[in-house]
């Protein structure tokens, strides 16, 4: 059975970059794909990407494009959101998720099953 652990998120500083995991520790995510949201207090959770099982691509959205990127390593069993050149509008929490239907990425959150725990990313000086 997958479940979703998420890491890699803390303080940085405005500009800063971090990378952060999402990891399946009870099964491989080779054939799962992946989506990335983040949802900040009060707010929806907001797809940024995700990774196609169907053909591996990589999918960001409009608004973080250029910023973000996501990568798999499937020898780790994990998928990465690489963020870069913060903001503080990057601050929220952020989750994986995925669903064993899924074929694609999808940024509409209602289409996923299993989520992770979610990571906490802070951006302030």
């Amino acid at each position: 059975q997958v479940h979703l652990v998420e890491s890699g998120g803390g303080l940085v500083q405005p500009g800063g970059s971090l990378r952060l995991s999402c990891a399946s520790p009870g099964g491989t995510l080779d054939y799962y794909s992946i989506g990335w949201f983040r949802q900040a207090p009060g707010k929806e959770r907001e797809g940024v990407g995700g990774l196609s099982n169907s053909d591996g691509s990589a999918y960001v959205a409009d608004s973080v494009r250029g910023r973000f990127t996501i990568s798999r390593n499937n020898a780790k069993n994990t998928v990465y959101l690489q963020i870069n050149s913060l903001t503080p509008a990057d601050t929220p929490v952020y989750y994986c998720a995925t669903d064993p239907r899924l074929r694609y990425v999808s940024f509409d959150p209602s289409d996923y099953a299993i989520w992770g725990q979610g990571t906490q990313v802070t951006v302030s000086s």
